[in-house]
């Protein structure tokens, strides 16, 4: 890596980390959620991005050294569909398999009465997440994996094995990722590790949204039990993948939590409870957490106010901007708000003059990161993409910065049990053959180091935890 290229990649980094703290950098930073766009300026299709992941991979590398931006994710194409198909999900709409190969890929929700999670069945999850999403669920929601009780065929063996093992793949090939678009293009990462809300989580991949609805009237009791028992899981899972070194957030993808799909007393009742106290310990514990607020969340500006200073970077979509920014940038960093609409089908004149508005609004005194309100697909046009970026620089500098940002939260070494979440019922987070569970397995006693057989135990067993989890949540 070049020493030019190095001091780049600190002076994004720098510019970056400042205004996610809601500081005011030199200039306003560039951070696009840029996904099949990437393909398009790379010369790839929807297909190669989402079943060859190191196409993915090659397309961000060389947007990332064709435009100045300040970072980026690594990979905003986030399903590889080699995992999905080696699991048989039912799920996913292919590229040049089931949708056209320069479509993306689309999540097909099923029919209510074809749920991977049936109506009386709360109390299974309630009971034990991690059994339920081993015995119901992924069965449920594959086609060769076989559910407790039936028989095991070597199909099922081949489903469950050969999607571990590409998940082991493709997470792997990330640091190497990484360190290639640092060394090759001087760009940071954007985020790091992943949440989201117990509700919708029970929304999108259990019940589906229709299920949700109707049981928000029928039983909203086993719905808010369902939440809880999902808390400790989904806050692992966030922390065990947060940037170790505090300075990415962790992004939190926000789906059905708000108005009009809900209404705001199910939003306070059911939605943020079993949010709220997540957020607030991942902060005790040094992290940060972005708020993707897909679709339009100003119903709930005032709630998310009640969260600590800094401890959220709130990204616009369809919310109202300068609503957003007398709302929450006292406490929090912004980003987003350019219209996706504009990117794909507006002239770059346009595009100019929608950076420039918002950054002399809610950009005008720092603590504001320049990206579309949504993620880009392969609609956004590379000409509207360049006069972001020149727009941007143009309008974006800051005549008096600060000298550094304010100081990040420092991670722990350890991860600390979430206050305020109801106690863990069956597996614990992170968990799926306890180790007291495999000791009474043995026969007789162990004799050499049972100190290093229960670790050795504890971080392979941690790995099916991994699985499926992210399973559930990321895939």
């Amino acid at each position: 890596m070049s020493q030019d290229l190095e001091a780049l990649y600190q002076a994004r980094l720098r510019r970056y980390v400042t205004a996610l703290n809601n500081g005011k950098p030199d200039r306003v930073p560039i951070r696009p959620f840029a996904a099949e766009f990437t393909g398009r300026h790379a010369g790839y299709t929807c297909q190669q991005l989402t079943q060859h992941y190191p196409d993915a991979f090659e397309a961000m590398v060389r947007c990332s050294e064709d435009y100045d931006w300040d970072a980026v994710p690594a990979s905003m194409v986030y399903v590889w569909t080699g995992i999905t198909d080696a699991a048989t999900i039912r799920y996913y709409g292919v590229p040049g398999v089931d949708v056209p190969p320069n479509n993306g890929f689309q999540y097909r929700e099923p029919p209510e009465d074809a749920a991977f999670m049936r109506e009386d069945e709360y109390d299974r999850l309630i009971d034990d997440p991690v059994a339920f999403l081993y015995e119901v669920w992924l069965p449920r929601a594959t086609r060769r994996i076989a559910a407790a009780g039936e028989p095991v065929t070597f199909r099922h063996n081949v489903a469950l094995v050969s999607a571990a093992m590409a998940m082991s793949e493709y997470f792997n090939a990330f640091g190497p990722h990484v360190a290639r678009l640092r060394s090759e293009a001087g760009i940071p990462g954007a985020i790091s590790g992943i949440f989201k809300a117990p509700f919708d989580i029970i929304g999108d991949k259990l019940r589906g949204y229709v299920g949700l609805t109707m049981d928000m009237f029928t039983q909203p009791g086993k719905v808010l039990k369902a939440c809880e028992a999902l808390m400790p899981h989904l806050y692992w899972l966030a922390a065990a993948t947060a940037d170790p070194s505090s300075q990415l957030p962790i992004g939190y993808w926000m789906h059905r939590g708000c108005v009009p799909f809900v209404r705001p007393d199910q939003f306070a009742s059911h939605y943020w409870p079993t949010v709220k106290p997540l957020i607030e310990e991942l902060w005790r514990n040094g992290h940060q957490t972005m708020f993707y607020a897909e679709g339009n969340w100003d119903a709930h500006l005032d709630a998310f106010r009640e969260l600590p200073d800094r401890s959220i970077v709130y990204h616009i979509d369809r919310g109202t901007p300068l609503l957003t920014h007398r709302t929450l940038h006292d406490k929090f960093a912004l980003s987003g708000g350019v219209n996706n609409v504009t990117l794909a089908m507006g002239t770059p004149e346009q595009v100019r003059q929608e950076v420039r508005t918002l950054i002399e609004t809610i950009g005008r005194d720092g603590g504001y990161i320049m990206d579309a309100s949504a993620i880009m697909q392969n609609d956004t046009s590379p000409e509207n993409m360049r006069a972001l970026v020149e727009a941007t620089r143009e309008f974006g500098s800051y005549d008096e910065p600060d000298v550094c940002p304010a100081p990040l939260r420092v991670a722990p070494a350890t991860v600390t049990r979430t206050p305020g979440v109801p106690a863990t019922t069956g597996h614990q987070p992170g968990v799926c053959v306890s180790w007291e569970e495999r000791r009474t397995e043995l026969q007789g006693p162990i004799e050499g180091s049972e100190e290093l057989a229960q670790r050795v135990w504890e971080a392979a067993d941690s790995a099916g935890a991994t699985f499926i989890w992210q399973m559930l949540v990321s895939f």
